[in-house]
């Protein structure tokens, strides 16, 4: 069997991304990536819930998590605006961006200033939804991501299929043959030693040598203008140490108010996102320093649509997030198709809700469809955001969209829809309704009292399951018969 990774990479831009159900059939029938995606998921969940099974006070800890998250959100304009003040007094420069262009143009020019051709990366999922990459090799900057996992995807051509574990669809001897074949060593083993060896070595020739660095960031404090970051492989303390110049990309929503607030938020993000008690590394940074670390440091803060989604109160909690992903591992619907069937960068339950909202409902609008509504999402969420509640306000808006859409006034379900309310509304129309159905599913009804195949929009009902038929009698007609028998015993 090959080990090659996919060559037709997925499309990750939910601009032109297919449709969730259409990007999710070639993946289902790829049993190695299914296997891959479970594997990985199966050992992320069985460690995170026996530290949470540990820790007596959990559930409080999300309340107070989700409580601060909220409160951010609720004085969001305020805290940073102190960010701002706090980072510039400590020498960094703070930059506002309304969208993703805007941040690309300002990073572009940065990096254009320190004549740079190269830039290495960590932690940047917000370079991701920017499409920065792209827009760096169009400048004639090449983008070196350093996490294990991104330079994985990167040297094999693929696409990031999970928040925080982003190569998890990729074995052990898919990531020997690429690096086997990108970094020039027929010989490599494919043992965990000898692959991160090789990496090691790769990765330290760009630490030494390329002067500008870009990060995301996990949290940004009001307090004291500093900018948090909690990785597991030290490429970070690297990045943001070596560079003379640093840029750090960051959603507006990342802000926390204090310093002691990562007491709490530390604590469930590393049990959520990788079943430990802490990060291995957490790097914690304020400003410029002379003589240690980057000489020249600046904070990009993306909007992006972020503001418009503040303003909407149910949708309000998706900006909570924290980048966790344990709403990825709990679904049962990641489970089976993994992160690349969404389109974008956010994957998962999170991305169903996140995604189209930062396309305005213009694109990814059959993300919130991608979804059984089970609820497991919520009941892991460390910060407590009610997606299910989030899919149904979502999907309202949807069909409100697609209901003054000319081409939807003919169509089979739209009519269908019209007509169920039509009956539903009147008890005697129900009644007639139950009785036309009774009679028209006879025909389609097996000898065993199922139906196995029905034609038309029924198709996609009993393409995967079987329909029981009607009963030959409701419980109202069954009570009004043995009432009526009742009352002829009693004459």
């Amino acid at each position: 069997m090959s080990t090659h990774v996919r060559h037709d990479a997925p499309v990750m831009d939910p601009r032109v991304a297919p449709p969730f159900p259409t990007a999710a059939l070639p993946i289902l029938q790829n049993a190695q990536l299914r296997k891959n995606v479970a594997h990985a998921t199966d050992v992320i969940q069985t460690k995170r819930s026996l530290l949470i099974a540990e820790k007596k006070d959990w559930q409080e800890l999300r309340s107070a998590a989700a409580a601060i998250r909220a409160h951010v959100l609720a004085n969001l304009d305020t805290y940073l605006e102190q960010f701002e003040s706090s980072c510039s007094a400590a020498g960094g420069t703070v930059h506002w961006a309304r969208d993703a262009a805007e941040a690309r143009s300002i990073i572009i020019d940065i990096l254009r200033e320190e004549n740079a051709t190269e830039v290495i990366k960590i932690k940047t999922m917000t370079s991701a939804e920017i499409q920065l990459n792209p827009a760096l090799e169009a400048a004639g900057i090449h983008a070196i991501e350093t996490d294990l996992a991104e330079l994985i995807l990167q040297l094999g051509d693929d696409e990031p299929s999970h928040i925080v574990v982003p190569a998890l669809h990729v074995n052990r001897r898919q990531v020997c043959e690429i690096f086997a074949r990108r970094m020039g060593l027929p010989d490599l083993a494919d043992d965990p030693q000898a692959l991160t060896a090789a990496a090691r070595s790769y990765l330290r020739q760009k630490f030494l040598s390329v002067p500008t660095a870009i990060s995301g960031a996990n949290f940004l404090i009001a307090e004291t203008g500093s900018v948090a970051i909690v990785e597991s492989e030290g490429n970070g303390r690297m990045c943001l140490t070596l560079p003379r110049t640093l840029i750090t990309l960051a959603g507006i929503e990342k802000v926390l108010p204090r310093y002691g607030d990562l007491e709490v938020l530390l604590q469930v993000l590393a049990r959520s996102a990788t079943g430990e008690r802490m990060n291995p590394y957490t790097s914690l940074w304020s400003g410029v320093t002379p003589g240690d670390g980057p000489r020249r440091f600046h904070v990009v803060l993306l909007d992006n649509g972020r503001s418009e989604i503040l303003g909407r109160n149910v949708e309000r909690q998706t900006l909570q997030c924290i980048r966790c992903a344990a709403c990825l591992n709990a679904c049962p619907v990641y489970r089976q198709t993994g992160g690349h069937a969404y389109g974008s960068p956010y994957a998962g339950p999170i991305g169903a809700i996140l995604t189209p909202q930062l396309e305005r409902m213009h694109h990814a609008q059959s993300l919130p469809y991608a979804s059984s509504l089970c609820g497991a999402c919520y009941e892991v969420c460390p910060v407590k955001i009610n997606i299910p509640e989030v899919l149904i306000e979502l999907r309202a808006q949807l069909v409100d969209q697609e209901r003054t859409q000319p081409a939807r006034w003919f169509d089979p379900m739209y009519l269908g829809m019209k007509a169920a309310n039509l009956a539903f509304a009147s008890a005697g129309r129900f009644r007639i309704a139950q009785r036309l159905g009774r009679l028209g599913l006879r025909f389609f009804t097996a000898k065993d009292g199922w139906i196995h195949r029905l034609p038309s929009l029924g198709a996609r009902w009993t393409m995967s399951r079987d329909l029981r038929s009607l009963p030959d009698q409701t419980f109202r007609e069954w009570w009004s018969a043995r009432e009526s028998g009742r009352r002829k015993e009693a004459k």
